[in-house]
């Protein structure tokens, strides 16, 4: 790996990061950590004007006199991120990003932010296998250590996977054991895989989940180009199918479409937020959409 190459590019993501930091901080986002973690700290005098849900009775009854309880607030905000970096999220076209590509910044975004903010942040990269699992931690070193991950597991820097397919399921259910304080995850994948809604689900349950799904424009349309070879990138399977054929491209849109609304339903149903990123998007922009938008459980 060029670790000037990493420094220079670390460099220039942090300071896009900057402004992503301060979305964490401000916003409507805040009122998504609202009331978590506030504990009484001590109590003093009652002054008129003081909400009357606030006062101790216990130490008012023993006093004589009425006191109001003092809280104080721990809003520490911890961030995972799960990423796939899967073959299906590494297909390139010419002079295009992969969508791996697209969600490895959005990654590095992220942990710059957290960094900015002193904020632990710990991820799982995977694919076909578990290839890192990182606890969260604030500092440097877990940044470095997070972003040079994101470069190795890239093919285009003749990262070879040792297994095909996707583990998605296990990087969840792997995150869910991690996790021992509520958190703010983040996965980055196309969920081009099966059985993982049931442990997505149960980490939602404790969690703060967005759902980044990674698409391209083949997603939506396929390209005009008569009877075209398709090829599984997990399995190697290939087929050929008429994209040119209307009823075909028809076809093709609906299913994509109906996969779209299952995830969306799925994931309001669980409370999580479904985000759709592109590979032609930038992912600052739409990170920062993020932060700035009400998210409800």
């Amino acid at each position: 790996m060029n670790y000037n190459s990493l420094h220079q590019k670390s460099h220039f993501l942090e300071i896009k990061a900057r402004s992503l930091a301060e979305g964490m901080k401000s916003g409507s986002f805040r009122s998504l950590y609202r009331g978590q973690g506030i504990e009484m700290s001590a109590v003093r005098d009652y002054i008129r004007g003081d909400d009357i849900r606030a006062i101790d009775w216990n130490v008012t009854a023993r006093m004589g006199k009425p006191y109001v309880k003092l809280f104080e607030e721990h809003r520490e905000l911890q961030i995972f991120l799960i990423i796939d970096s899967s073959l299906s999220m590494q297909i390139k076209e010419k002079d295009c990003p992969s969508k791996y590509d697209v969600a490895s910044e959005a990654a590095a975004l992220l942990t710059f932010a957290a960094e900015l903010n002193e904020c632990p942040i710990g991820t799982v990269i995977f694919d076909g296998k578990i290839n890192l699992a990182l606890l969260p931690l604030w500092g440097r070193e877990q940044t470095m250590i997070i972003l040079s991950n994101l470069e190795k597991h890239n093919i285009q820097n003749n990262y070879i996977p040792e297994e095909q397919g996707s583990v998605l399921d296990s990087a969840i259910s792997g995150a869910g054991k991690l996790l021992k304080k509520r958190s703010l995850v983040f996965i980055f994948s196309d969920f081009r895989t099966t059985d993982y809604e049931k442990n997505l689900g149960m980490l939602a349950h404790k969690n703060d989940v967005i759902a980044v799904r990674m698409t391209d424009e083949k997603d939506d349309a396929l390209p005009m180009a008569g009877t075209f070879p398709f090829v599984d990138a997990e399995s190697g399977i290939k087929k050929i199918y008429p994209a040119s054929s209307q009823k075909f491209r028809k076809a093709w849109k609906k299913s994509e479409e109906a996969r779209e609304k299952t995830f969306v339903d799925f994931c309001i149903k669980h409370g999580i937020m479904p985000v759709a990123m592109k590979s032609t998007e930038e992912p600052l922009k739409v990170l920062s959409d993020i932060f700035n938008r009400n998210i409800k459980k």
